[in-house]
């Protein structure tokens, strides 16, 4: 005997408010759409990348496992505090500074030295070294040092309680980007 059976009736047609309208692309008629066929003898494949099936040498191997582990291993922030350095652009205006302002070379004191020798020997005057970086020198470095407590030294309680690495790696992050992705569809599809 079979169980009741459920009539099947039409089904209705939404109202005109609910149905979507799409919007029609517009199709320039001088482009062809050619449909491309990758099998076997047809359209050569596209570029990928094929790094991840290449026999690399053991060194190199071990080399990518040790970057690997440093970003996805979690850092104590005591340790983590040290990977902040120089933001690039205060670098490179240190870096000049100190290189305006090193010490001269021995060749650099004789060069400017013997001239001013042959002068001193015919006239007594008193000679002045070139302005060098030394302990001590404020005037010139004083918006360096500013930015730098800015962004190190008022913010160490901040950087000193910082976990590093903890990174996560492609598959991972693909497995979170598709969950997110099938979250967002249901959201959508239940506020219609």
């Amino acid at each position: 005997m079979l169980k009741g059976k459920k009539a099947k009736g039409k089904k209705v047609a939404l109202a005109p408010a609910v149905v979507k309208k799409k919007a029609k692309k517009v199709v320039n008629p001088l482009f062809e759409k050619r449909l491309k066929n990758f099998g076997i003898g047809q359209v050569v494949q596209p570029k990928r990348d094929l790094t991840c099936f290449v026999k690399w040498p053991h060194y190199i191997q071990l080399q990518q496992q040790r970057a690997i582990l440093y970003k996805q291993l979690k850092v104590p922030p005591a340790i983590n505090q040290f990977t902040q350095a120089l933001d690039p652009q205060t670098a490179t205006h240190l870096l000049k500074l100190t290189h305006k302002y090193s010490p001269e070379t021995k060749q650099e004191t004789k060069q400017r030295l013997l001239p001013q020798e042959e002068k001193k020997t015919a006239s007594k005057l008193p000679t002045k070294r070139p302005p060098v970086l030394r302990a001590g020198v404020n005037t010139v470095t004083t918006l360096l040092v500013e930015a730098i407590r800015t962004n190190y030294n008022d913010r160490y309680d901040e950087i000193h309680h910082q976990r590093g690495g903890n990174v996560l790696g492609p598959k991972s992050v693909a497995l979170i980007t598709k969950l997110e992705k099938a979250k967002a569809k249901e959201l959508a599809t239940k506020l219609g």
